[in-house]
C-alpha cells in the first residue's frame, strides 16, 4: 500500500589468505506483510581468530538472527526484539563455548546488524565489524570498534557475542533517505581499505551494489589483507510512504452495518439484544448460527459495530480495526478474546467472547468498602492481564472498573483495547495521525494531560486508582474533568480517611502507585502487587521521613486547625478569665 521500502543488495565474501572463512553474512527482504510490520534485516559476523569455534559462532549468530527476528511479536519495537534475540544468542554461545571447549573463547564472534523498518535504520553492534553510511558524498562510520590496544601491534576484543555471560549492545537509530548507501564490513576489509578508497568504489558503482562489494573485496586482497574479507552494500531505493488514497480505500473496503434489531442476522450472527450504545459504537449480544451445528450448540458472542456518524472518518475506522488487531495478539484468561471467524465478512464489525457476569464498576457499587483480601485478589488478576500486554509492549491506556468484567467463576477479564498503544506499530509511518489517546479522566495518569506519552507506569496508576476505589468507593484525587485536568493540583487523600480498616502500609502502596510523578511510581506491576501482599519496610521508613504536610496534607491542616482552636480557646480564657 503506497510506496514500500525497497533496497538493492550486494554481498561478497572470501577466505583471503586464510585456509578457512570464519566470516558470515546474510540478509532477509520479506515480500509480504512483514516488510511493513518487521522490515528488512542485514547482518555480518566475524568469528574471533583466537576462538575455538569462531566459524560456527558467526554462522549460527547470523542465521538465528535472520530467522528469529521475524518470529518475534509484531507489537514489539525493533530494539526490544533484537536485544532479546542477541542476549539469547550470547547466553547460548557463552554456555556452549564453555561446555564444549572449556574456554571463555569457545564460541565468540563479532556481530553487526541493521534493521530497516518504515523510514528508520536500527543499528546493533558488538565487536569490530563496522557499519558505514554514504549520503551525498559524506562517508560516515556509524559504529564504534570494541577493541583494546595493548601495543601498536597487539589488541583484543573488549566486546563480542559469546565472550562473556553479560552482553552490552550498542544501539543506534537513524532516519533513512532514498539514495543512502549503507556499507557493512569485517576488519579484513576496513583495516586494509581506506575510507577514501571505500567511498570511491561505492560512488563509482552506486548503480550496482554487487559490483561495488566485489570491487571493495578485490581492493582488500590487493592491499594484502591478512584476514577473511566480507562486505555488504545496501542501497536504499525507496523509503516507505503510505498513500492516503489507497489507505482510505482499504479502510472503507467493508461497509458499516445497518442498524440492527433483535432477530436480524449479520453474516450468520443472529442478534439477540442490544447491550450498549454510544455515539461511537453499538454493542450487541448475538448467537453464532454456524457454530457446531452437528452438536446443536449455540455460542453466544458480542458484536461491536461502528457508528454511522464516523463513516467518513478514517482515523476512527483505523482505531476500530486496531482494537481487533490488538486482541488477536494477546493470550491471557484475564484479557477478552476475539472470536475466530473464518467465514467471509460483508460488513465492518468485531466479534469477541461473551462473558456472563458484571462489570467491576457494578461490583464496587454493591460492595463499597471491599476487604483487603477482595482488593488484593482483584488487583492481582487485573495485573496479570496487564502484565501480558506489557510483555507485548502494549499499554492499555484505559484501565477502569467499567472495562473489567467479573465472570461467574470470579475471574476478572479486561476488555476494550480501543486506546491501546502498541510500540511496534508506532515505528511504522502512517497517513493517519492519532492524537495522544487517553482514557477516562478519573483513571488516566496525570502525564497524559500534559501531552506526554504513556508508559507501563501509566497503567499502574490506573490500577492504583481502582484499588483505592474498591476500598472506599472514592477516588484518590476526587472527580477529574478532562478540561480542568491539565491545571489540577494532584493532592493525595489517604484512603484511610474513608476506610479506617485499610492498613497504613497498604495505603502507602496505593499512594505510590498513583503518584502524580511517573518516576516516583512503581516501575513494575509485580512490585505493586507485592506491596499489597505484605508491608514494605523501605516504603514505611521513607514515608516516616517525609514531613506530615507531604505524606498526609489533610491530617496536617487538621492538626494546624486544632492547634489554632486550642490557642484561641486559651487566649479567650486568659483574656476574659
Amino acid at each position: 500500500m503506497g510506496r514500500q521500502l525497497s533496497v538493492t543488495l550486494g554481498q561478497s565474501s572470501a577466505a583471503g589468505i586464510k585456509a578457512d572463512n570464519e566470516d558470515f553474512y546474510g540478509a532477509n527482504i520479506p515480500n509480504d506483510s512483514q516488510l511493513e510490520n518487521k522490515g528488512i534485516t542485514i547482518a555480518i559476523a566475524d568469528g574471533m581468530s583466537g576462538s575455538d569455534g569462531g566459524k560456527e559462532a558467526s554462522q549460527l549468530s547470523v542465521k538465528q538472527f535472520l530467522t528469529d527476528y521475524y518470529s518475534t511479536p509484531e507489537s514489539w519495537t525493533v530494539k526490544h526484539a533484537v536485544n532479546r534475540i542477541m542476549s539469547a544468542l550470547n547466553s547460548m554461545l557463552f554456555s556452549q563455548g564453555q561446555k564444549r571447549y572449556s574456554s571463555s573463547k569457545g564460541l565468540v564472534t563479532t556481530f553487526s546488524a541493521m534493521v530497516l523498518k518504515s523510514q528508520t535504520a536500527h543499528l546493533f553492534h558488538v565487536g569490530d565489524s563496522r557499519i558505514y553510511r554514504l549520503r551525498d558524498g559524506d562517508f560516515v562510520q556509524l559504529t564504534n570498534d570494541h577493541r583494546i590496544w595493548i601495543s601498536n601491534d597487539r589488541e583484543y576484543l573488549s566486546r563480542a557475542l559469546g565472550i562473556d555471560s553479560h552482553l552490552e549492545i550498542d544501539y543506534r537509530r537513524t532516519p533513512i533517505q532514498e539514495g543512502d548507501i549503507y556499507f557493512l564490513s569485517t576488519d579484513g576489509i576496513h583495516d586494509f581499505v581506506s575510507d577514501a578508497e571505500l567511498t570511491e568504489h561505492l560512488a563509482a558503482h552506486q548503480d550496482n551494489p554487487q559490483k561495488a562489494s566485489d570491487a571493495i573485496l578485490e581492493a582488500a586482497l590487493t592491499n594484502k589483507s591478512d584476514d577473511n574479507v566480507t562486505c555488504q552494500v545496501v542501497r536504499i531505493d525507496s523509503v516507505a510512504k503510505a498513500n492516503k488514497k489507497e489507505y482510505y480505500e482499504k479502510l472503507t473496503r467493508l461497509p458499516f452495518p445497518p442498524d440492527l434489531k433483535a432477530g436480524n442476522v449479520l453474516d450468520g450472527f443472529k442478534i439477540i439484544r442490544e447491550l450498549n450504545a454510544t455515539s461511537r459504537s453499538q454493542v450487541y449480544l448475538a448467537e453464532d448460527t454456524f457454530y457446531d451445528d452437528m452438536k446443536d450448540e449455540i455460542r453466544e458472542v458480542v458484536i461491536k459495530t461502528p457508528s454511522i456518524n464516523f463513516v467518513d472518518d478514517p482515523s476512527y475506522i483505523d482505531l476500530f480495526l486496531h482494537e481487533e488487531w490488538v486482541a488477536k495478539r494477546l493470550d491471557s484468561p484475564h484479557l477478552i478474546k476475539v472470536c475466530d471467524q473464518k467465514r467471509q465478512r460483508n460488513f465492518l464489525y468485531t466479534t469477541v467472547q461473551y462473558i456472563h457476569g458484571q462489570t467491576l464498576k457494578q461490583w464496587i457499587s454493591e460492595n463499597p468498602k471491599a476487604t483487603l483480601t477482595q482488593v488484593r485478589g482483584s488487583i492481582d488478576q487485573i495485573a496479570r492481564g496487564l502484565r501480558c500486554m506489557h510483555r507485548m509492549e502494549m499499554i492499555h491506556q484505559d484501565i477502569k472498573p467499567d472495562n473489567v468484567i467479573i465472570d461467574k467463576s470470579n475471574t476478572l477479564v479486561i476488555i476494550d483495547f480501543g486506546s491501546t498503544k502498541v510500540a511496534g506499530l508506532a515505528e511504522i509511518q502512517s497517513v493517519v495521525e492519532h492524537n495522544n489517546i487517553v482514557g477516562t479522566a478519573n483513571y488516566s495518569a496525570p502525564e497524559y494531560f500534559k501531552g506526554e506519552q504513556g508508559t507501563n507506569r501509566s497503567d499502574i496508576y490506573s490500577l492504583g486508582v481502582i484499588a483505592y476505589e474498591m476500598f472506599s468507593n472514592k477516588l484518590p484525587y476526587g472527580e477529574i474533568s478532562p478540561e480542568r485536568a491539565p491545571k489540577k493540583k494532584f493532592t493525595y487523600t489517604s484512603v484511610r480517611e474513608y476506610n479506617p480498616q485499610v492498613p497504613e502500609w497498604v495505603d502507602l502502596a496505593i499512594r505510590k502507585a498513583v503518584h502524580p510523578n511517573p518516576d516516583k511510581r512503581y516501575s513494575l506491576l509485580s512490585e505493586f502487587i507485592t506491596d499489597l501482599s505484605k508491608p514494605n519496610s523501605e516504603l514505611i521508613s521513607s514515608n516516616k521521613a517525609e514531613p506530615l504536610i507531604e505524606r498526609n496534607p489533610i491530617a496536617f491542616w487538621k492538626t494546624i486547625a486544632l492547634i489554632e482552636f486550642v490557642l484561641l480557646v486559651l487566649a479567650i480564657y486568659f483574656f476574659y478569665g
